[in-house]
Formats: C-alpha cells, sequence, structure tokens
C-alpha cells in the first residue's frame, strides 16, 4: 500500500516504522525539518518537511496515487484540513485523523464527519482509547493487559507467570483436560525477550507472560486458574487532570459509581475546570511528587495509583512513592520505550504504552483482508487478529489437525454464530465465522492472505 503519515512525532514514527517493515511505500510529512530528517535516517521511507494540510506538499507526497492518509499532528485541525484536502483534491480512499478535543466528538456534532462534509473514515482519540485500557486494567486488576475482541464477547489477557502461578510446568494441551469447561486459550508467550507461538505439549514457565484468548464472561476465572484473581479497585487516586485524567474519572464515576477516586493535578486551572465537570471526584491541587499532598489523598489506604500526567519521570516516581506510601499496586504511563524494560526492578506493576494502543488501533485499517480487528503486542512481535472467514479461505470447512498452519500462527478462538467455541483438533471453521488469531509478526501478511477474496470467487 502507499501511504501518507502527516506527523513525524512519537506516534507518526512508530505507525511509520512499523507500515514501512512490512514492505509498504510510506511518505511522511511534519513541519520540522529536524523530525523529516531523523525519521529518514532511520526508517525507509520517504519524508517531505512542510505542512500536511498543504496541497502542494500532499502532492509532492504522492498523494494522487496513495491508498491512505494518516494524519496525526499534534493539532486537531491540521489533521482535519489533511483529510479534506486529500479528499477533495486528491481522491485518497481512505482517511485517518487522530483528533484529541472533545468537542469535535460529541454525538450530536457527528454529522461534521460525513462524506459529504468533512470525510474522515476513522478518528483515533488517543486520551479516549488509553482510557479505556486504563478502565479495563482496572476492572481486571490480575491481567497485564485486557483487549476486547467480537463486539467484547472475547478477550486476550495477558498475565504474568510467577512462582504461584497453578499451572506453570503443566502441558499446554492438559488444561483443557484440568478444565474441560474453560473457553480459554494460551496463544502467545513472550519469554526472555522473545515471542512464542507455543504448541500444545509447550509448557509455561516462571517469568513467562502468557497471552491469552477466553470468553470475555469467563476472564475471571481465567485469571484466578492462572493465580491472578484480585478484587476489583474501589479507592483510587490518579495523578493527572488533563485530558486522560478527566475522561477516566468521568467514565469510573458513570461505571463504577461505589468507587472513591481523588485526582492530583498540578495547574490549578485545570484542576478547577475538572471539579466543574466531575460530581463524586474529589480533585487536589499540587504535585504527585508531595508526600504530604500523596497522604491528603489517602494513598496508603487506596487500591490504586494512576501516574497518567504528561511527564514520564513524574509517572515513575509517583508511582514508586505511592508503593513505599503504602499503596499496593500502581499503574504508569510511559511514553518512552526506552524505560518498558526496567518498570519492574523499580517497582512499577504495569505500565500503558500509549503509541502502541494508537498504532494497534491504525493498523485495523491497514490490514487487507476482512480483518475486524488488531492488537499489536510487545512493540509488534506479534499481533492478534481477528477476521472473517470468507468461503474462499483455505481455513475454511476442513477439521483444524488437518489445515497445516505454519509455525507462528495459532487460533485463540472461533465465533460461529454468536457463540463463542474454543479451537481443538476437530474444530471446523465454516464461513462468515470469526476468527481469533495469533501472529508472529513474521506471519502477518499470511494471516491477512487467508481472509482476502480471491478473484475465483468471482
Amino acid at each position: 500500500m502507499k501511504i501518507i503519515i502527516c506527523g513525524a512525532g512519537q506516534v507518526g514514527y512508530g505507525i511509520a516504522e512499523r507500515l514501512a517493515e512490512e514492505g509498504n511505500d510510506v511518505s511522511v510529512i511534519d513541519s520540522s525539518a529536524e523530525l523529516v530528517q531523523n525519521i529518514q535516517d532511520k526508517l525507509d521511507v520517504r519524508g517531505y518537511h512542510g505542512h500536511g494540510s498543504h496541497p502542494d506538499i500532499l502532492s509532492r507526497a504522492g498523494a494522487d496515487q496513495a491508498d491512505m492518509i494518516i494524519a496525526v499532528t499534534l493539532y486537531d485541525e491540521v489533521n482535519m484540513v489533511a483529510c479534506q484536502v486529500a479528499h477533495s483534491l486528491f481522491s485518497v480512499p481512505t482517511k485517518i485523523a487522530r483528533i484529541r478535543a472533545q468537542s469535535y466528538r460529541q454525538p450530536h456534532w457527528q454529522n461534521l464527519f460525513a462524506r459529504e462534509h468533512m470525510p474522515i473514515d476513522v478518528m483515533i482519540s488517543p486520551e479516549i482509547e488509553v482510557g479505556e485500557v486504563i478502565l479495563r486494567r482496572i476492572s481486571l486488576p490480575g491481567a497485564r493487559e485486557i483487549v476486547p475482541f467480537s463486539d467484547e464477547q472475547v478477550a486476550m489477557l495477558a498475565i504474568d507467570c510467577d512462582e504461584d502461578c497453578p499451572v506453570v510446568d503443566t502441558p499446554l494441551s492438559q488444561l483443557s483436560e484440568l478444565f474441560p469447561d474453560l473457553n480459554a486459550t494460551v496463544v502467545g508467550i513472550w519469554r526472555e525477550d522473545r515471542m512464542l507461538a507455543p504448541k500444545s505439549g509447550d509448557q509455561i514457565q516462571v517469568g513467562d507472560l502468557a497471552y491469552v484468548i477466553c470468553e470475555r464472561q469467563q476472564s475471571r476465572r481465567t485469571l484466578g486458574i492462572f493465580g491472578k484473581e484480585k478484587p476489583e479497585a474501589g479507592r483510587i487516586v490518579i495523578a493527572g487532570g488533563g485530558n486522560i485524567g478527566l475522561y477516566l474519572a468521568r467514565r469510573i464515576e458513570e461505571l463504577m459509581p461505589s468507587s472513591k477516586v481523588r485526582v492530583i493535578e498540578q495547574s490549578r486551572e485545570v484542576a478547577i475546570r475538572m471539579a466543574d465537570g466531575l460530581n463524586k471526584t474529589v480533585i487536589l491541587h499540587g504535585s504527585a511528587l508531595d508526600e504530604q499532598l500523596l497522604k491528603e489523598a489517602g494513598i496508603a489506604n487506596a487500591d490504586l495509583m494512576v501516574s497518567i500526567t504528561n511527564d514520564d519521570q513524574v509517572n515513575i516516581l509517583s508511582s514508586v512513592l505511592a508503593k513505599r506510601l503504602g499503596c499496593p499496586s500502581n499503574l504508569a504511563l510511559l511514553n518512552n520505550a526506552g524505560y518498558h524494560g526496567f518498570t519492574k526492578s523499580l517497582g512499577i506493576d504495569d505500565y500503558i504504552n500509549p503509541r502502541s494502543v494508537t498504532i494497534s488501533r491504525v493498523l485495523q485499517h491497514v490490514r487487507r483482508g476482512r480483518i475486524r480487528g488488531v492488537y499489536s503486542v510487545q512493540n509488534g512481535a506479534a499481533e492478534i487478529i481477528e477476521a472473517e472467514a470468507l468461503d474462499t479461505s483455505p481455513l475454511v470447512g476442513k477439521p483444524l489437525r488437518e489445515l497445516d498452519l505454519p509455525p507462528g500462527i495459532r487460533i485463540g478462538a472461533i465465533i460461529h454464530d454468536g457463540k463463542v467455541e474454543p479451537p481443538s483438533g476437530g474444530s471446523v471453521i465454516r464461513p462468515k465465522d470469526r476468527v481469533i488469531i495469533f501472529a508472529l509478526s513474521e506471519r502477518v501478511r499470511q494471516v491477512e492472505q487467508m481472509f482476502r477474496v480471491s478473484l475465483e470467487f468471482f
């Protein structure tokens, strides 16, 4: 595919890196000559210095032949105009824009983005995406990651396996024998900085991060079997009252009315705005690194500390300080991938990488074939893919044991007529079934081919 990316910041760079690795023809536009030079030096992409909304710059970048434009600059209006120009002047088929201001996303203004007005096919809000990730972690605190698929019928759980994990050293094939009514499949294992697609005879080891596909309603039971079932956090302290903090606090008030939330915000203006926009949440003005303020927020009695300021270092230090003051669990927002490798040694239980969340959202629309959902894990080492099976798919009509799937691909669930079925050797995929598949990065293209419409179909 020929793809134009407007914005060479962290998100734009991450998307360009991933798409270029997969052999796409990628052009990147940014108003910073330094960022353009950096991305050209490090990636196999073309860089253009200028504004992504200007017709002459888009023309130089080859917009007349582009399949997609992804506008992820820091400015909503630039992203929106870039999509409009790409549509009106160059007829670019697919237009994706990062829209951060929630005013644009209110339901009664949605007609603004209709094709006859401002044609944006996909709007991405990092604040909402990250906020929803945090909400899922709060609801299932035993999982490192929780990602819904197939209209939330299925969940992908990333589970740390420590010495207390009951299923360590147990062959995966025995799990279905030990728990015959458990609709859960281990599809991937992150072990010693390497991603594995395990076979049925493989075992989970201490220190593994297991990726499990399960029926959503069995998520808690699945975590319990791995020794990770924990109660939902009821008392939460949030450091950072920006867009993510406000969205998160508002959603907790809506979905978890019995929870007690306190927010610490450095900016007095932002703190006042939050207080006006929330009903039950307590807002404290000051620094999340102020020990006395953390004590005032009740950190010693809190169940969870969520650090989501704009500063990675503040998020790290406030998480560590909260734990030292008695909070048993923490969650930090970390933009800098360089920090991810040593979070555990610092005492950070879990972190969220907003760039990874956004990239997964974009990949869902880049993937060819009947791909309905995509989630990228471990910085692109593998993907969890939801796809719809067609009559022409090589997966259809044969028992799984006869498919001879290549190494690196593992089926996690089959959804037939709205019912989630665990995969087994005798399972048969039928046309229009939804299939949840784990694929190592080098196998993603093969998965796409399995779900593409062939010429013979017509």
